[in-house]
């Protein structure tokens, strides 16, 4: 029996530099020396008040909470880097709210269970154009926080990652070919949480990711994908997503740019899974002036009343409007018609949104809601905002009630 404790990572290297053909000894005192030492510290912390008010009989949620995340990444050495991070969630003042595992029943949910772990903590090699990765991992294909598909839930103080070997390659031009095989999804409930197929916090399961993007148009972006989850403890909800997307701007003139996506997905029943195909539609049309932007959209999610086209590896609650009230999408489907508004003040960043919703079955009235937010960044590290969102039910859809949200929140960052 082995009883070495030296570990894994170093003993993995020392095999692939023996496999080289490389001496240890020389490497070990040198470069790969340095390269352990010339990485990168990391470190963020976010400070936030959140309160939650419903029109139901649970008592007004008022949460503060901190989140710390400290990272350390190691400068290359053949092309092997390693990264590590560790994160916080702290409770701020007294318990009015309901974590989901903190036992406060009685109040609305904030999702920001407290607790420490190790949020990413993986081995990394680049060479050939192609990066690979193995271990606990973001992994997002678009731009923060828009990940419709696959995210890292950014918004809570918990982030989402991922246990899993990922493999980028950018050897076409302007091309970028993605894979990713995921073991282990870490929640943003911590490792507290027993709820479904989630088990102390994560949920288990073989999914296969694949995504490729196209950069070489001048007047947008070419994407595909095909996103195959098989869940271990929930066969029946396994599911299979193959999408395209189309985005870009045009510019009309000196000041002003046409922007616009459009975007179709089908869903279906993947190995074990028992769900009718539904689909996904996204048209977005708008214009930018100024630094301003104004857009429409309209997002269809298929149901049928029993089953319908989910996001659950999303970053959901960029979409559907900030209250959080669709982060699952309800059996019928949903669809949603609205328009946004962002730009500078003061140097400040605006944003205004406005959602009407129906459901795709039968059509009936979900509700509307207004979401504000104003937020500015300073010298590049310090961060102020305030975000704001107010969703009201309707009668015809009568499992949501009325549901306001305010947040206020500082963050620095290095």
């Amino acid at each position: 029996m082995l009883k070495s404790k030296k570990p894994l990572v170093l003993t993995c290297l020392a095999a692939t530099f023996s496999g080289l053909g490389m001496s240890t000894t020389a490497m070990a005192g040198d470069s790969f020396i340095e390269a352990l030492k010339g990485g990168k510290v990391s470190f963020v912390s976010r400070a936030r008040y959140e309160s939650v008010r419903q029109d139901n009989d649970l008592k007004n949620a008022h949460a503060n909470t901190l989140r710390t995340a400290l990272g350390y990444r190691t400068g290359q050495f053949h092309g092997f880097s390693g990264f590590v991070e560790f994160e916080n969630v702290t409770r701020l003042g007294a318990n009015r709210y309901n974590s989901t595992t903190n036992n406060n029943t009685d109040y609305s949910v904030v999702a920001d269970p407290t607790g420490t772990e190790v949020n990413q903590a993986y081995f990394a090699y680049q060479n050939f154009d192609t990066t690979f990765r193995l271990g606990r991992q973001d992994i997002t294909y678009r731009q923060a926080p828009m990940h419709r598909f696959i995210g890292n839930v950014l918004w809570r103080q918990n982030h989402q990652t991922f246990d899993a070997l990922s493999i980028q390659n950018t050897s076409l031009a302007d091309t970028r070919l993605s894979y990713a095989y995921i073991d282990k999804v870490h929640t943003i409930f911590g490792r507290d949480r027993d709820f479904g197929i989630i088990k102390n916090g994560k949920i288990d399961l073989h999914a296969h990711l694949f995504n490729v993007q196209y950069n070489g148009l001048s007047f947008g972006q070419l994407e595909g994908y095909a996103y195959l989850l098989d869940y271990r403890d929930a066969k029946e909800t396994s599911s299979k997503t193959l999408g395209g997307r189309f985005a870009g701007s045009q510019p009309l003139n000196e000041q002003f740019s046409l922007v616009y996506t459009a975007e179709y997905a089908s869903q279906d029943d993947y190995r074990s899974g028992t769900m009718s195909r539904q689909n996904y539609w996204l048209a977005e049309l708008g214009g930018r002036y100024m630094g301003w932007t104004l857009k429409a959209s309209y997002e269809v999610q298929q149901g049928n009343g029993t089953d319908s086209f989910k996001t659950p590896l999303g970053t959901n609650h960029a979409y559907q409007g900030w209250a959080d009230q669709f982060l699952t999408t309800p059996p019928q489907g949903l669809k949603d018609r609205y328009l946004t508004l962002a730009g500078p003040i003061m140097g400040a960043q605006f944003v205004a949104s406005w959602h009407d919703y129906k459901t795709d079955k039968d059509s009936l009235d979900a509700g509307h809601e207004l979401n504000l937010m104003l937020q500015k960044t300073f010298n590049q590290h310090y961060t102020l905002g305030v975000k704001y969102a107010d969703y009201r039910a309707d009668s015809e859809f009568p499992s949501l009630v009325d549901t306001k949200k305010l947040w206020i929140y500082g963050q620095v960052s290095f």
